[in-house]
């Protein structure tokens, strides 16, 4: 995960607004890091991955969605920003069939202006793993 508290690159037209930028790592470089994880806990990562396991946590949708942004909001808390500040997310899943399901745990996160959000699909099959957030928040 990377985060930056920079503002790069705007135009005129758009304010900087300092956004702290979640990105997350390619789902190969994942699972590789995860093999090779921090005795002490590791890398908080935006996927279904616990931290104190290095394992994917949860077989539902709604459960791995859950652990996305649990995982999120800590590494926004850790880069002095919320949830609350959420501007944008993306959202890459396995099954189009897993959105309502998804949508439905995504409400209980954000239930009352709910940040922008693009949808795509994994491009890669990581056994188990359901869905990947990444989200872009305000500092």
């Amino acid at each position: 995960v990377k985060t930056s508290n920079r503002c790069n690159g705007t135009s005129s037209l758009v304010p900087c607004v300092n956004p702290v930028i979640v990105i997350c790592r390619s789902l190969v470089r994942q699972q590789h890091q995860q093999s090779h994880a921090d005795p002490e806990g590791g890398a908080k990562a935006p996927l279904t991955i616990d931290p104190s396991t290095g394992k994917i946590k949860g077989e539902t949708i709604q459960e791995q969605t859950h652990q996305c942004l649990t995982n999120i909001s800590a590494i926004l808390k850790e880069s002095g920003s919320s949830l609350d500040k959420v501007v944008s997310a993306t959202v890459i899943m396995l099954e189009e069939e897993d959105f309502a399901g998804m949508n439905e745990e995504w409400l209980s996160w954000f239930p009352i202006d709910p940040p922008a959000r693009q949808g795509a699909k994994l491009p890669v099959r990581v056994p188990g793993m359901k869905i990947s957030v990444a989200v872009i928040a305000e500092a």
